[in-house]
């Protein structure tokens, strides 16, 4: 945190300088949005609150100021939640706050940002950089801002680019009482980290991307700490207590992605060492696009995908998809409003526990958008990491106003 605030007290300084001293181009957008989550079921543990409706409130601005015809670009976008059941729902994050440079063939951007990795639906094994936020959705999507150093340097065989990551950041947890958290207190106060540093430990990353004809691939390693904490029990006078602790791992990655004619085909594999024996995990499927369906304008994708992890969960954060199968369909209507729907359902052949997600969005007028999601547990097993939260399916409605 110590670092965020350094970085955030040079950025804001930069800013006023810049805009005295330069001949710029400033801009101002962003969106907010007014929340509503319905649970229809009480709470597996009895002690969490019912909290049928929840509602919630967000605020995203973002601030760009480019100068030097564009070869420079500083930006700021905040983030803030307010939630009136949850109070560690209501938090603030800075997720970009940073100073990009372009150069010829190469670009440097210092600050606090988000990077994505990853082509596959279900799950991104790849994508490590940012941590999760927890508290936003249970699908992991949403990611907290990241102090780096990124170097990206273009090449005509693909793209090199190196990442110094200072200032770990740990994961967000819901509080003990609300919904979609175990029947544990998590202790998030005192969390564990295995190297010394702590969460001043100065993480690593690089990555190789290149294209050859319709295929995308590209190779990763991050060393550092993990952004996935085991959650470890102890007793604190009669109560059994949750606390995080964050590994030194090592994960080297590969992600790729073939074009065809109508048909994606995608894979993403991971090995870690460092959080017990080195395990493997890997998703592989494709989509299939059937365009103008029925004679219309809409578009329909058929997605599967098939998840391997073998790592052993005594030794590092248990695995939500080791054997599953994942399903789905995505329709795009394609029209005015940018109507689209997403529904897809995991299942686990094993033990039998199934999810299913439903994603829908429709623009009402230039400025406005309506967007419904649905969280869905089907025959938890009493082994999987998801039977605490067994009852917590949940129906959200967002209204986002993008200014």
């Amino acid at each position: 945190m110590r670092v965020c605030l350094m970085l955030l007290s040079i950025m804001l300084g930069s800013l006023l300088w810049l805009s005295s001293a330069q001949a710029g181009e400033w801009d101002f957008s962003g969106k907010s949005s007014l929340q509503t989550r319905y649970f229809p079921y009480d709470p597996a543990t009895p002690a969490h609150q019912k909290m049928r409706p929840t509602f919630s409130g967000t605020l995203e601005p973002e601030l760009l100021y480019e100068f030097d015809d564009g070869d420079n670009r500083l930006s700021f976008t905040p983030f803030v939640r307010l939630d009136g059941n949850d109070k560690k729902r209501t938090h603030f994050d800075i997720r970009e706050l940073s100073w990009l440079h372009l150069g010829n063939n190469w670009d440097l951007s210092i600050g606090i940002n988000k990077v994505f990795w990853g082509v596959t639906e279900s799950v991104h094994l790849v994508d490590i950089i940012n941590q999760t936020d927890g508290v936003e959705d249970i699908t992991g999507e949403d990611k907290l801002g990241q102090p780096m150093i990124n170097l990206n340097v273009e090449r005509i065989w693909g793209t090199i680019s190196l990442f110094a990551l200072p200032g770990f950041r740990p994961r967000t947890f819901h509080s003990h009482f609300a919904r979609l958290n175990g029947p544990l207190l998590i202790d998030t106060g005192t969390p564990v980290y295995a190297s010394r540093q702590g969460n001043r430990h100065v993480d690593w990353a690089a990555r190789i991307s290149m294209t050859f004809g319709d295929m995308d691939i590209a190779l990763s390693h991050f060393q550092g700490t993990s952004r996935e904490p085991r959650l470890l029990a102890s007793l604190r006078g009669l109560r059994t207590i949750l606390t995080p602790y964050y590994d030194q791992i090592g994960q080297t990655g590969l992600e790729s992605q073939l074009t065809t004619a109508n048909t994606l085909w995608k894979f993403e594999g991971i090995t870690r060492a460092g959080q017990g024996k080195r395990f493997y995990a890997t998703v592989t499927g494709f989509e299939h696009t059937l365009y103008g369906v029925f004679g219309s304008v809409a578009d329909i994708g058929l997605l599967m995908e098939y998840l391997y992890d073998n790592r052993d969960a005594r030794f590092a954060p248990p695995s939500l998809a080791d054997h599953d199968v994942f399903a789905g369909i995505r329709l795009a209507m394609n029209d005015t409003q940018d109507s689209t729907l997403l529904l897809g359902g995991s299942w686990d052949h094993h033990n039998r526990t199934g999810f299913v997600n439903l994603e829908a969005e429709r623009r009402m007028t230039d400025h406005l958008k309506l967007s419904l999601n649905g969280r869905f547990f089907v025959h938890v097993a009493n082994t999987d990491p998801l039977h605490a939260i067994r009852n917590d399916d949940f129906v959200e409605l967002t209204l986002n106003w993008f200014f």
